[in-house]
């Protein structure tokens, strides 16, 4: 058992079904937004972690400690080192990702063997055809 114990065995189910060709959206969306998820954390203020990739911000987020170490190492953090991280669960880590004025994501487990992105809903922009109904 690892030190930091997260509820996420639904969600890395639903990941594995995606990821065989036989997954249903809305139960990954459903198993994402029940699952507890590690959170880096960054700076002295403690914000959490995002990276800019493909023009969209995106929160990471991970399924348990050895692929939040994965991607730790990669990134050149020491394993001497403290990672610093909060617990969210899926759902809040959306709503929060909502808040923010930019167009943000949550990617899950990046580095990992199966990495999940769950990308922002984006409203339509209003027609500026200058067509009035």
């Amino acid at each position: 058992m690892s030190v930091v114990d997260v509820d996420s065995a639904r969600l890395k189910s639903e990941i594995a079904a995606f990821y065989a060709g036989f997954g249903v959206p809305s139960e990954l969306s459903a198993a994402f937004e029940s699952s507890a998820l590690l959170v880096p954390l960054i700076g002295p203020e403690d914000r959490v972690f995002t990276i800019e990739s493909g023009g969209l911000a995106w929160l990471c987020a991970f399924t348990g400690v050895q692929e939040y170490a994965r991607f730790m190492t990669a990134r050149g953090v020491g394993a001497d080192q403290t990672y610093r991280f909060h617990t969210f669960l899926g759902r809040r880590l959306r709503e929060f990702a909502a808040d923010l004025p930019e167009p943000t994501g949550v990617a899950v487990d990046m580095l990992g063997a199966a990495p999940m992105a769950f990308p922002p809903e984006i409203a339509d922009e209003p027609s500026t055809d200058g067509e009035h109904g």
